[in-house]
């Protein structure tokens, strides 16, 4: 197995599917977008700045109370230009832009999404398995993004560096169970737990890893902030802050 490399943390002048984009700063990295007629789906809680011809409005997002339920963004926002844009996430870490051909894939950890081209299916799944709800913190959750209508980007922010491995055919890593952050999804996802004793008593513990299995592309961050362990705020305002709570409180209020 090869070992896995960094990503690039800096980009300036990309242009992909209509979107010409810069990453800038090095602790807390910002996402810049030159929008032309190309629209971009994000977080709300995500937005730095925006030129004021940049127009943002919200988007619905399929399987609404399924979503709420899990912790899940019920409405995200777009923006449509022309204009700039930008986003930051609180915590240091890097942008990693992923570029999707028609018809890819790309399988996420929950709450670490920070913009799309909006031409994207979003949708998300349920890692099955106790181990991974108990020890992965939020990462039972996993978001699917498909390129359906051409071209596509996501950005994701990874918390502390970001490293990538191509895993052959039946070549397995493990990792800690909350240090990946996306895999291609031909890289099967299990969780496997090794006994430990500590020879008092006849006692011990239990480590809990995630196992991947290639072929594909796996990312790993080298540093894991549990939406859990932020407390509501964290949560919360995933699902329900800034502009789309309050129109889901008003809603909730009649």
């Amino acid at each position: 197995m090869q070992i896995p490399q960094p990503i690039a943390a800096q980009v300036h002048d990309e242009t992909f599917a209509g979107v010409t984009y810069h990453i800038r700063g090095e602790l807390v990295p910002e996402l810049q977008l030159d929008l032309g007629s190309t629209r971009v789906m994000h977080e709300h809680h995500v937005l730095l700045w925006k030129e004021t011809a940049v127009n943002i409005e919200l988007k619905k997002l399929p399987g609404g109370i399924k979503r709420k339920i899990a912790g899940l963004d019920f409405f995200i926002t777009r923006a449509s230009g022309p204009g700039r844009i930008a986003f930051s996430r609180d915590s240091p870490g890097q942008c990693i832009p992923l570029h999707l051909s028609v018809g890819q894939e790309l399988h996420v950890r929950e709450h670490q999404f920070i913009a799309a081209t909006d031409n994207l299916d979003y949708t998300y799944e349920r890692i099955k398995g106790v181990r991974n709800m108990l020890l992965g913190g939020s990462g039972f959750f996993m978001d699917k993004f498909r390129a359906t209508e051409g071209d596509a980007i996501v950005w994701l922010h990874g918390h502390g560096n970001v490293f990538l491995v191509e895993l052959g055919d039946g070549e397995q890593i493990d990792v800690e169970a909350g240090g990946w952050l996306y895999k291609e999804p031909a890289v099967k996802l299990e969780a496997v737990t090794m006994g430990l004793k500590t020879g008092l008593f006849g006692g011990g513990g239990k480590l809990t890893w995630n196992r991947f299995t290639g072929p594909g592309k796996l990312a790993i961050q080298t540093l894991f902030i549990s939406p859990i362990e932020g407390g509501e705020g964290a949560v919360g305002s995933a699902a329900t802050g800034g502009v789309a709570g309050a129109v889901i409180s008003g809603l909730a209020r009649g």
